[in-house]
Order: C-alpha cells, then sequence, then structure tokens
C-alpha cells in the first residue's frame, strides 16, 4: 500500500493550479513525499508549473509506456495527468504502472544528471 496526502483541491470551485503543483513539487523536493500525482484538465498547466521547482522531473503521461519509462528511464518524481483526455480506467492504469516503477540507473543516471543541471 501506500500512504497518500491530499493537497486538494476539496471543491469544484476553480482553482489555480500553480500553487498545488507547487505545494506537491515542495513535498517531493523536501524529503515528505517520495512521490507526486497532479491533476488537471489536460495535465500540461500541472506539468509546466511542477517542472519550474528545482529538482522536479514531472512527466506528463497518457499510456502506460510513457509512464513506466518515466519512472526508469527519466527518474520521474512527478506524475501529471489530464482529466479531460484521459479515461478513468486508463487513468488508474497509468498511475498503476507509474507507482510500481522504479528508476533503472545506469546510462539512464547521466541523462538525468544533464537534466538536473540544465
Amino acid at each position: 500500500g501506500f500512504d497518500v496526502e491530499d493537497f486538494g483541491t476539496d471543491s469544484e470551485e476553480s482553482c489555480d493550479y500553480p500553487d498545488i503543483a507547487k505545494e506537491v513539487s515542495q513535498a517531493v523536493v523536501e524529503g515528505r513525499s517520495n512521490l507526486g500525482i497532479l491533476i488537471c484538465g489536460t495535465g500540461l498547466g500541472m506539468s509546466m508549473a511542477a517542472n519550474k521547482v528545482s529538482g522536479i522531473r514531472a512527466a506528463l503521461c497518457s499510456d502506460t509506456f510513457s509512464a513506466r519509462a518515466a519512472r526508469s528511464h527519466n527518474d520521474s518524481n512527478i506524475l501529471c495527468l489530464g482529466a479531460r483526455v484521459l479515461g478513468l480506467g486508463l487513468m488508474f492504469d497509468i498511475v498503476d504502472t507509474y507507482l510500481k516503477g522504479s528508476f533503472s540507473g545506469g546510462r539512464h543516471q547521466r541523462r538525468v544528471d544533464k537534466i538536473e543541471k540544465a
């Protein structure tokens, strides 16, 4: 199982997604959370906002192949999803694949290091 911390939202009201992306990203960078999952309409805004935080490697995934590669090749620490572009069943499959994944290291570590220095 997983321990889950919900960062919101708590209503159907429109919100400023960058605020939530920042909170989740900070929790990951500070080590309070190992991974994060961010969801908005397309996932694009959340991924852009999260990737502004140093140390975050947010991946917008729309299929299980990308979710697996995000973890194994890119050492992604935040998964971003688009609620308006993915069906619920596919979203569950993507989350499951992402959470079960792990970083493979090797030649990918060198590439992740270069991303961090960019």
